[in-house]
């Protein structure tokens, strides 16, 4: 009574502490929930344009139905490069001006198979009607929502394809280019040179310290910009069988071929079950005791497990072979009988026409002349067979030309049926001509091969449980000591492998030679984890992965272990350099060279398009130097790719001027196609992105 009194006296205080306590949980969880949290409601923006969040998961989602085999992670990365693209590519748009109206929407809607070709929108004549089109949607109001979402892409569409045409009429190439590039292969220098390689001075001589590295970064920032990583050391506990489970299988799966007592419920007696050997249907005894169900494919000796293919393949019908392991299974194989020419191997000459659908025509030709012509290749290679190959080289509009015709083999209904009969209902050696939707084959059959029909009883050898519980008790175990411990310490006393460390950024989802693992590198980049972090996390199929966080790397520069082994050479280079050039002193090439315990060397017919020296490699530098050279003189030290360089011009030869320039042109234009594929490339470099994937559990 007196504890109940203190209380009815203090309830108001308890009140407080109570309502005190409600709102501390209700404002940390706003905090943790993003009601005061800096977590944005948007997945990502542009260059300040947000990309939604719900706009964002429907693509993916959408992308995952229709995706096969693609992963969430693989969705999302590429909903993101598109979202990311389109953000760029509009911005470009509304900067020049770039409006579409309702013919350019048409006329990349007409451009749609399934709406320019879609038989509800054709007239009479077969022809894309508008009308027609727009009527449908009157007709079908429930449609039109539709139609808007497949308008706002037409829309993009015929935006980029207008950029896309300003792009390319911007990059054009002029008669003087081409007057150039025919200088750059035609004209020509002799010179003598003195060289003295960048591998004359030791590297152990040459000091670079992370400081230049970095300025050296800090000068050529775009090339190094890096995104935020981290890196990410290992080891795996697989879960796998131990010999003692292995033994098991092999006595259990061994046991199956002879006879064996079961006692039957139903009957109240024993049963004598026939083994393998005995058994007068192999199929349903396959499927009764095998983990993998009966397989009727006939099956060539080259397709069998290679070391046990000889006593498969030449099994005695209704005779046995087993037990043998394959693939992590013991086997035992029972022989149900040979297909002689289950498999063939064919040669062929396609020679198509106009309007069949073969994209590597060599010449133009109607139905008849193709005929002809196959006709005639027929009559040489039956007449020279030892000709086919390079006939079918020379002639072939199909890609297997490259291989002389030869198609390897192939098992019945793989080939369309004409020349699926044609081959499996004649000898090898037989040369004829078939004709298919393709065109006319000349087909010439190389080989065939008899097949075996096996009926296999499989067993997977796997872990027991007792086996698991001992691989989950070392897991736990080393995670609780690496957390405590030095990491690889504690790996090499419990006679466990550390795996090489893996760099991974955020979005990254692909884990070394364990796969795809995006918990591991989610884990890795929560705001919780910190570097000396250790986990453990259970990957089905096959074990345990127990990482540790080892370096965090923020975005910014490369970091400077990973630029040393690209930007050390270069540094290094550039202070062998300054050691030589002081070196290179002297009134004649000859003068330098005894200096420098080295010789003059000539350079003869030198081109700018192709500036190598004899024994050296390509030294742009060096040639234009001496290209340059005027007078009887000789340059000053030249610093060039593998060393520094003194030179002296002989002669220049510069070819004579041609009344057009045209072939030259068209080279450096072919080089040119690409440049609308370099945009987006162009866009991000100069671009702010902001990728809030991560808060959004991608």
């Amino acid at each position: 009574m007196a504890v109940l009194q203190k209380i009815r006296q203090r309830s108001l205080l308890l009140i407080l502490v109570i309502g005190f306590c409600l709102l501390a949980f209700i404002i940390g969880d706003l905090f943790n929930n993003g009601g005061f949290s800096s977590t944005s409601k948007d997945i990502g923006n542009v260059n300040g344009k947000a990309i939604s969040f719900e706009d964002f998961r429907i693509k993916v989602s959408n992308v995952e139905k229709n995706g096969q085999g693609i992963t969430p992670t693989q969705a999302a990365n590429q909903i993101w490069d598109q979202e990311v693209s389109i953000a760029l590519l509009t911005a470009e748009f509304d900067k020049l001006g770039i409006r579409v109206g309702e013919n350019h929407i048409m006329e990349i809607f007409k451009a749609d198979q399934n709406i320019g070709q879609n038989p509800t929108f054709l007239n009479a004549a077969g022809k894309f009607d508008v009308a027609k089109f727009k009527e449908f949607f009157k007709a079908n109001p429930d449609q039109a929502q539709n139609l808007k979402d497949r308008e706002k892409d037409a829309a993009l569409n015929a935006k980029f394809q207008i950029y896309n045409s300003l792009i390319k009429a911007g990059v054009y190439t002029t008669e003087n280019e081409g007057k150039f590039k025919y200088g750059m292969e035609s004209n020509k220098v002799n010179f003598d040179y003195v060289s003295v390689l960048f591998s004359t001075v030791k590297d152990s001589d040459i000091k670079i310290s992370d400081e230049e590295i970095t300025n050296y970064m800090k000068k050529n920032e775009k090339k190094y910009k890096a995104e935020e990583t981290r890196e990410i050391q290992y080891v795996l506990i697989e879960d796998k069988a131990s010999p003692e489970d292995e033994n098991e299988v092999k006595t259990a799966v061994n046991a199956l071929l002879s006879s064996r007592i079961v006692y039957n419920q139903a009957t109240g007696k024993n049963d004598t079950l026939p083994g393998f050997k005995g058994a007068k249907d192999a199929i349903d005894f396959v499927n009764a005791n095998s983990d993998k169900p009966y397989d009727s494919t006939y099956i060539a000796k080259k397709d069998l497990p290679a070391q046990f293919a000889e006593q498969l393949f030449n099994l005695a019908p209704g005779e046995v072979f087993g037990p043998y392991i394959n693939n992590n299974y013991v086997c035992l194989s029972k022989n149900l009988g040979r297909k002689a020419g289950a498999n063939a191997k064919a040669s062929h000459i396609l020679i198509s026409y106009e309007g069949t659908q073969v994209p590597n025509k060599k010449e133009k030709r109607t139905k008849e002349q193709a005929k002809a012509k196959a006709e005639q290749l027929l009559a040489q290679v039956q007449s020279n067979p030892s000709s086919f190959m390079m006939v079918a080289l020379i002639n072939s509009d199909d890609s297997s030309s490259q291989q002389g015709g030869d198609l390897g083999y192939f098992a019945p209904g793989q080939m369309v049926k004409p020349f699926n009969d044609f081959v499996f209902s004649n000898p090898i050696g037989k040369i004829g001509l078939v004709e298919t939707n393709f065109g006319y084959h000349i087909i010439n059959i190389t080989d065939k091969q008899d097949a075996v029909r096996l009926a296999t009883v499989a067993q997977k050898i796997e872990p027991s449980e007792t086996t698991s519980d001992q691989i989950y008790t070392k897991a736990v175990k080393f995670e609780m000591d690496a957390t405590e411990g030095d990491f690889e310490k504690v790996a090499k006393a419990a006679k466990i492998q550390v795996n090489p460390s893996i760099k991974v950024k955020i979005m990254d989802e692909s884990f070394g030679v364990i796969g795809n693992q995006r918990q591991i590198v989610r884990w890795a980049f929560e705001s919780e984890t910190k570097i000396g972090d250790v986990k453990r996390f259970e990957v089905p199929n096959v074990g345990n992965v127990i990482a540790k966080v080892k370096a965090v790397n923020e975005a910014g520069l490369t970091p400077v272990a990973d630029a040393r082994p690209m930007i050390e050479p270069i540094l290094k280079n550039k202070k062998k350099a300054e050691i030589i050039k002081s070196k290179m002193k002297g009134t004649s090439l000859e003068a330098i060279a005894a200096a420098n315990k080295t010789q003059v060397k000539p350079a003869v017919d030198v081109t700018l398009e192709n500036p190598t020296l004899p024994g050296v490699g390509q030294e742009a530098k060096v040639v234009g130097t001496a290209f340059a050279l005027k007078g009887d003189k000789i340059s000053l030290p030249i610093e060039g790719n593998l060393g520094v360089y003194v030179v002296k011009t002989k002669t220049v030869f510069t070819a004579p001027a041609l009344k057009s320039y045209t072939d030259y042109v068209a080279k450096l234009k072919s080089q040119n196609a690409s440049a609308t594929s370099r945009i987006i490339p162009a866009l991000k470099v100069d671009a702010k992105i902001e990728d809030n994937r991560s808060q959004f559990n991608y």
